[in-house]
């Protein structure tokens, strides 16, 4: 992972928020980093004498956020919230839009606490592919400490006030000088640091590990690979917007990996495994329509049945989301992404094209392992993303 660090345009910032707007682009630059609004920043400064959480704000992506992208939170009222016994992610929401002193930035980010309660004045987040692959393997754990020996490694816990919670209460006693950062199993990556630069290079520097373990233990031999079928690409797109009941755009992947991905055998197991990070599921859903042989429209079918049972084992007043696949998997041909416009069908082939690359990898170290079933719903249907349905 390059270091992507310019003194000679450093020596230009002044500002706390200067630096944190030039890190957070620097990170951004990398999609084996963040991916399509992925990541978070903060850094917390005085603004009229009064501690401030400046973090990044809702609907920003860190590769072009500015410094109007970060939202204000009084530093005080989040470390208090991270204390409560209990608090619905709604009212977290709520109750950091109050304590923002600006009421006209975005929303901050639903990990403002866990910023706000890491004693650093600089945090950065990354979902960093080489350090979820790890992780997401039967045997990451091990990995995952054997990689990062310093870290305060953290089972998967919902994103949200739980983990700031949780986190909160690991930290007490903690000896953060012997703290090198924070791995959030399933997940992703948190360094800190008093000074952006050296928060940044400890962020490009943990990365850099995790890429040497998986250089060093995991090969893809792909070259050569070539689809050995056509398919009939607006017969299936046809039958998805008759499903999902509207226009679709088809994002059509047959890259020698996508084609090798294709190509597993008992394909409809090793290509259902589950998403690489949690957020990733509202684009992608938990798994792919894959399509071996079987009619397609039967295929359909047995998707949706099978995503009925899903929601119907896990749900409790939720509304059910569309049942239509969001992407699918060809047998010998490659990977189909839909989306209701091209920018949407493109943002679902990023996500799928960087699983695939994590699970062939994760299934050489043990074999790919992501988060349960049960989390994966909890994600999907997260409270925060009800509430806009429900209104």
């Amino acid at each position: 992972m390059q270091n992507l660090w310019d003194d000679n345009y450093a020596s230009m910032l002044k500002t706390d928020l200067e630096f944190r707007v030039y890190t957070s682009n620097l990170l951004g630059q990398s999609d084996e980093l963040v991916l399509h609004g992925g990541g978070n920043t903060s850094v917390k400064t005085k603004i009229n004498n009064e501690d401030i959480l400046l973090v990044k704000g809702s609907g920003w992506d860190l590769v072009s956020i500015k410094e109007e992208g970060f939202a204000p939170v009084k530093l005080d009222t989040l470390k208090k919230m991270a204390t409560l016994d209990e608090l619905s992610d709604s009212d977290m929401v709520s109750g950091q839009k109050k304590a923002m002193i600006d009421k006209t930035a975005p929303n901050p980010s639903v990990e403002a606490i866990l910023h706000a309660i890491i004693p650093f004045k600089f945090v950065d987040h990354t979902h960093s592919d080489a350090v979820v692959t790890i992780s997401n393997c039967k045997n990451g754990v091990h990995n995952i400490k054997k990689v990062f020996p310093n870290y305060l490694i953290v089972p998967y816990i919902m994103p949200g006030f739980i983990l700031a919670q949780q986190i909160n209460k690991m930290i007490e006693g903690l000896d953060w000088s012997k703290c090198e950062g924070i791995i959030l199993h399933n997940h992703g990556i948190f360094t800190f640091d008093d000074d952006a630069k050296v928060s940044y290079t400890k962020m490009i520097d943990a990365v850099s590990k995790a890429e040497e373990f998986l250089n060093t233990n995991t090969t893809l031999d792909i070259n050569g690979v070539f689809a050995v079928q056509s398919y009939e690409i607006p017969e299936l797109r046809e039958a998805i917007e008759k499903e999902k009941g509207y226009d679709t755009i088809a994002h059509i992947n047959i890259s020698a990996q996508a084609v090798y991905y294709s190509q597993q055998e008992n394909l409809k197991e090793n290509v259902t495994k589950g998403v690489l990070t949690p957020e990733h599921i509202i684009r992608t859903k938990r798994i792919p329509l894959v399509l071996d042989g079987k009619d397609m429209n039967e295929a359909i079918e047995e998707y949706k049945v099978e995503y009925k049972k899903y929601f119907d084992t896990y749900s409790k007043d939720e509304i059910m989301l569309n049942s239509t696949p969001n992407y699918a998997v060809v047998k010998d041909y490659g990977v189909i992404s839909f989306g209701k416009n091209e920018k949407e069908a493109s943002i679902i082939n990023d996500i799928v094209s960087h699983t695939i690359t994590a699970v062939l990898k994760a299934e050489q170290l043990g074999g790919y392992q992501s988060i349960s079933i049960q989390d994966s719903f909890d994600m999907e249907y997260w409270e925060l993303e009800q509430a806009k349905l429900k209104k």
